[in-house]
């Protein structure tokens, strides 16, 4: 029995110790370092309007009236754009579900804009792998100017700049492509004089 206790002690000592650093001390420094150094993200990249939080930058929402660009679609459950359950359709190319979203998500876009000659873009009709992508990219974008404008009562040159103005670029100067924010857009359209 002495025996057992002293083999037991070290391996309760080191697993009290190791869940007091990697559980309690670590976590803390690194909140502690990203709240010092990265205010913003470290507070979930909140935007505000009005001093009301309307969204975060790293997360999609759905846009659903005609005069907002819209974002990429979303898998995630039981809602579109589900913070709290990130997931992608897990569907392969082949999957006759997702043939049939897609086709009807293309769909939905023509209908939406039936002038639009334009391929259309595969993110407005294709899910990301975490369903929550909050951008688009630009040729996602350009694909909407028209629809957007005409709907505003815009120029479609004056959306194109809007579009531009929020473009971001490739990560580090050679990571990715460059993408546009859509909560950020559609946020800059609403500032946007409109003839309507």
């Amino acid at each position: 029995m002495n025996s057992t206790l002293k083999m037991l002690r070290p391996a309760l000592v080191g697993f009290a110790l190791l869940s007091a650093v990697t559980g309690l001390l670590y976590p803390a420094a690194v909140t502690g370092v990203a709240r010092t150094l990265f205010p913003f993200q470290a507070e979930g990249s909140l935007v505000l309007r009005d001093g009301r939080v309307i969204g975060s930058e790293l997360i999609g929402q759905s846009f659903s009236s005609p005069r907002y660009f819209w974002g990429r679609p979303s898998a995630t459950a039981p809602m579109a754009n589900n913070a709290t359950g990130s997931s992608g359709s897990n569907q392969g190319p082949t999957n006759p579900a997702l043939v049939d979203a897609v086709k009807a998500r293309v769909e939905a876009l023509k209908a939406a804009d039936p002038d639009n000659r334009a391929p259309v873009p595969v993110d407005l009709v294709s899910a990301s792998a975490s369903g929550l992508d909050p951008h688009i990219s630009m040729a996602a974008a350009r694909y909407q100017a028209a629809r957007v404008a005409r709907e505003r009562g815009l120029p479609v040159e004056a959306v194109q700049r809007l579009i531009q103005a929020n473009t971001e670029a490739r990560d580090l100067a050679v990571l990715g492509e460059p993408r546009v924010n859509v909560l950020k857009l559609n946020l800059a359209l609403d500032k946007a004089p409109s003839a309507r």
